[in-house]
């Protein structure tokens, strides 16, 4: 797929991974829509500078009245989406033993759910088409699990079925469905970790460091492009789940 022109949204995109994301699809003439639960006009900004057309729609996906709002704000403007990329994810980690309910519920609510919610309309507007992509940002947690992060895995790993299957759905009207899941990726997150730990996960990793974001953005420009690829879920982790 040739991205010039090309409409992109990015949930989740005013920072991290989904912010670089856009960075990236818009270098390649692509406009991109960014969203979040709060604006970012630097962001915004910063995409119009690069010569594309850029919109920002502020929607909280855990909840199902903000999405539909958005996706009326993109009717209205008569924005269709070429490539829908399910980056907003949120984790609360704890063991098992100690996690409430709740801590359950809104992981999967945000990870899960509110790809669904995103994903459903927009996945008949591109049957009716007959073309668009749709990437979901899963986690290598999502494939071999982690200790405290039991909601986190459930999230990824059922978003991983349901790009599977939603790969089979929309194939026959050449609608594309592919997850990456990254393994340790320098953020703001990851850079928290007490230097010893961080140590210990990377002599786990046979490339012996963390990725970047940039690294992650390049991985879901290669599954916006290639036109034979579907229903993949590809790791960025450095050899970790090798």
């Amino acid at each position: 797929m040739n991205l010039k022109d090309k409409n992109v949204l990015i949930t989740g995109s005013t920072r991290g991974i989904g912010a670089e994301i856009a960075i990236q699809f818009a270098e390649q003439g692509a406009n991109i829509i960014l969203n979040g639960r709060h604006e970012s006009t630097e962001m915004l900004d910063k995409i119009k500078n690069m010569g594309v057309n850029a919109y920002y729609v502020q929607a909280d996906i855990a909840d199902a009245t903000d999405v539909d709002k958005m996706i009326q704000q993109l009717k209205d403007q008569q924005i269709d989406i070429d490539i829908l990329v399910n980056n907003a994810g949120i984790t609360r980690d704890k063991l098992l033993i100690g996690m409430k309910e709740k801590d359950f519920e809104d992981v999967i609510n945000i990870n899960l759910l509110g790809a669904f919610r995103v994903t459903q309309p927009i996945f008949k507007q591109m049957l009716k088409r007959r073309t668009g992509v749709i990437i979901n940002m899963a986690s290598v947690v999502g494939i071999h699990g982690n200790i405290g992060q039991i909601n986190y895995a459930a999230s990824k790993a059922g978003l991983i079925g349901f790009t599977k299957t939603l790969a089979r759905e929309g194939a026959l009207r050449n609608v594309r469905c592919n997850a990456i899941a990254p393994g340790m990726i320098e953020s703001d997150m990851t850079r928290k970790i007490e230097e010893k730990r961080r140590k210990e996960i990377k002599n786990q990793i046979p490339l012996n460091r963390f990725g970047t974001i940039s690294e992650v953005a390049s991985c879901a420009l290669f599954l916006a492009q290639n036109d034979y690829l579907t229903g993949q879920t590809i790791t960025v982790d450095g050899g970790m789940t090798m």
